[in-house]
């Protein structure tokens, strides 16, 4: 399942009320390990494909609202400088003037608002982390592949329970990287809400990490406690060769 059919036709399993509860870890036998291992991956992959269709579904209204208004805002400005270049001319018994203020007060409201409800900003934040979440799944993707085959062609080196453990390091080095994608996001969002006029509620009642992040799977969404400050998050260093 491609992350675009996600996107179109929502994240699988999810109600009307989205998948507010979140994902319980799938607990099995690990009786037969590879069997198990794979149950994994599906686990995760299907988690990060949720949060790629989340964040396309969130960026359609906005991109369409933000896209009427910046074109208001143009409209706007662009009524304002014509009308009173055409009443210069004195083609029209009407005076013109008045209506180009009109206009860039419009152009004014049509910007306020855009800038206001953060509609530009938020659905190209949108657009950006699921990108960065698709990115990362295909590098999982690629990952997974090469310790498949490793194990297919037998381990060079290494018990089978040190190839289950890269394996499951794999995959929660993968979540994790997940997870802190969506920490930045959120905390773009809230940097944003603090730095505009509108009170900032969500804030004070220390729901902003759960009011940003529903629908989100449980293990990617970021909660933050009343009165904390969101932090950037940590760049994890480079890894050596394996």
């Amino acid at each position: 399942m491609r992350p675009e059919e996600a996107s179109k036709n929502g994240p699988p399993g999810s109600g009307p009320r989205g998948d507010l509860l979140g994902r319980g870890f799938p607990l099995g036998d690990w009786g037969e390990p590879a069997a198990r291992l794979d149950e994994l991956y599906r686990w995760v992959e299907q988690g990060a494909l949720q949060v790629i269709a989340w964040y396309f579904a969130d960026r359609k209204g906005k991109r369409r609202a933000a896209r009427a208004l910046r074109a208001g805002t143009a409209a706007g400005v662009a009524t304002g400088a014509v009308l009173p270049l055409l009443d210069l001319t004195g083609a029209f018994g009407a005076s013109l003037t008045p209506w180009g203020f009109v206009g860039l007060l419009g152009a004014v409201l049509c910007a306020g608002c855009d800038r206001w409800f953060g509609l530009t900003s938020g659905w190209m934040r949108d657009v950006a982390t699921a990108q960065a979440v698709q990115r990362r799944l295909e590098a999982l993707q690629y990952d997974w592949a090469a310790e498949s085959v490793r194990e297919i062609l037998g381990p060079a080196e290494g018990t089978a329970s040190e190839a289950a453990e890269r394996c499951l390091g794999v995959l929660r080095r993968f979540s994790e990287d997940v997870t802190e994608l969506v920490r930045a996001e959120t905390t773009d969002w809230m940097v944003e809400f603090r730095s505009s006029p509108a009170p900032l509620r969500v804030q004070t009642n220390g729901a902003a990490g759960s009011a940003r992040g529903e629908g989100l799977p449980a293990a990617f969404r970021t909660p933050f406690a009343p009165g904390a400050r969101p932090s950037m998050p940590r760049q994890r260093p480079p890894e050596g060769p394996r």
